[in-house]
C-alpha cells in the first residue's frame, strides 16, 4: 500500500540483500497460511491481524509492517528504518501512516474481493 514498496527500495542495497531473507521469507509464510518466527504483532492495533518483522543491520533497525486481516490477501502497509532512539516503541507518525494505509488496503479489499474479512 502506498509507497511501501519504494520505500523498501530506497533501503541501502546492502541492506535489502541482507533483511529481504527475513521479510521476504516471513512474508511469503504469511502468504502460506504460517507466521515466521520474526514476526509480532504490532501493538496499538489489537490481536494479531497487524504484523510487523523487525531486522536489524549494521547497527539499524528495519522494520515490515503488514496485515493478514483480509482472506486470501496480504497486505504490506509500511516500510521503513526505525530512526528514534527513544527506546523500541514505534513511533507515533509511523503508526498514523499504519492507520491510514489500513484503512486504504480495506477499501480497496472490499472493492476487489468483498465484504467479508477474517478477523
Amino acid at each position: 500500500m502506498g509507497s511501501s514498496k519504494d520505500d523498501l527500495r530506497e533501503f541501502p542495497v546492502d541492506v535489502r540483500r541482507v533483511i529481504r531473507r527475513v521479510m521476504g521469507v516471513a512474508i511469503n509464510d504469511a502468504q502460506n497460511g504460517e507466521e515466521h518466527p520474526a514476526v509480532k504483532a504490532l501493538k496499538g492495533f489489537g490481536g494479531r491481524s497487524i504484523l510487523e518483522v523487525v531486522d536489524d543491520f549494521d547497527g539499524e533497525t528495519y522494520r515490515a509492517v503488514y496485515t493478514v486481516r483480509f482472506a486470501g490477501v496480504i497486505y504490506i502497509l509500511h516500510c521503513f528504518q526505525k530512526k528514534s532512539k527513544k527506546g523500541r516503541e514505534t513511533p507515533k507518525h509511523e503508526i498514523e501512516l499504519v492507520t491510514v494505509r489500513l484503512k486504504a488496503a480495506e477499501a480497496h479489499y472490499r472493492e476487489n474481493y468483498g465484504k467479508g474479512t477474517k478477523s
